[in-house]
């Protein structure tokens, strides 16, 4: 890896995460609601990695950056237009009302762009650093590569799999209240998250190939823990076990995450 090449590079991409976060924040502050941030997300990942892509050229493998690029764009762009439909039509979303409601002085703006877009800039960047490592990898595709694929794939599956069957679901005025328990949702209780952390411990296996990557574990662990334990399914679930009738036999059943078969009696998680 040339690493004065790869230093230019973590410049760049922190400043294309912070470019389209910037203008999610300028989208935020004239429509009045900031959950716009969501759809953000998975473009600011993509032009970290299209980013990389063209500051990589002439350093690292060709096919192990522009694998990485798509990867990552597809997962990228699918996750933006799945919220973006979901949120169309809707007001702000009740976790950032609960949180700017804390804004010091009533400054709801400048306390959602310190607290919200600046952080999650700062999170798509550390994240993606297995991704901008990747593409500055000068030795070929290997073994790991397929693993890798394999692995993407299943998180796809999940992701893309339960956002269709929960969007169908809530559809359907018959459901209005219930839990879904359905599909990927009798294995887990978030097949989408579940997916999300597959993805992106995927993107880490095409740079860990090379003893360079594993200084890069870090970024998917960060991942997962905040999907797992930290703005992800916490919030979620404290947000459910207050408003849907059955949760609590729904939890006793499903897996919190990692999916399995539904247990046929209640006990421990």
């Amino acid at each position: 890896m040339n690493t004065a090449a790869f230093a230019v590079n973590l410049a760049a991409t922190a400043g294309a995460a912070l470019a389209v976060l910037l203008a999610a924040f300028a989208v935020g502050v004239r429509t009045g609601r900031h959950r716009g941030v969501d759809v953000a997300w998975g473009l600011a990942f993509t032009a970290v990695a299209w980013t990389g892509y063209a500051f990589s050229a002439g350093h690292g493998d060709p096919a192990r950056r522009l694998l990485v690029t798509i990867l990552v764009t597809v997962w990228g762009l699918r996750l933006s237009a799945h919220i973006r439909s979901r949120s169309r039509g809707h007001g702000e979303d009740p976790r950032y009302d609960r949180m700017l409601a804390k804004a010091p002085g009533g400054r709801r703006n400048h306390y959602a762009l310190r607290m919200v877009y600046l952080l999650q800039a700062a999170i798509v960047w550390f994240v993606s650093l297995p991704v901008q490592a990747a593409q500055y990898l000068t030795a070929g595709l290997g073994p790991l590569t397929v693993a890798a694929v394999a692995l993407w794939a299943v998180g796809m599956f999940f992701e893309t799999v339960g956002d269709w069957q929960l969007a169908r679901f809530k559809a359907d005025a018959a459901n209005h209240g219930r839990i879904m328990d359905r599909g990927l949702w009798a294995w887990t209780r978030h097949p989408n998250y579940f997916g999300d952390a597959c993805v992106w411990w995927a993107l880490f296996l095409l740079v860990a190939s090379e003893p360079i990557g594993w200084a890069f574990v870090l970024s998917p662990v960060l991942m997962t823990y905040l999907l797992a334990f930290g703005s992800g399914k916490p919030l979620l679930e404290r947000r459910l076990g207050s408003t849907k009738p059955g949760w609590d036999a729904y939890v006793a059943r499903t897996s919190s995450f990692v999916p399995r078969p539904p247990r046929r009696s209640p006990g421990a998680r």
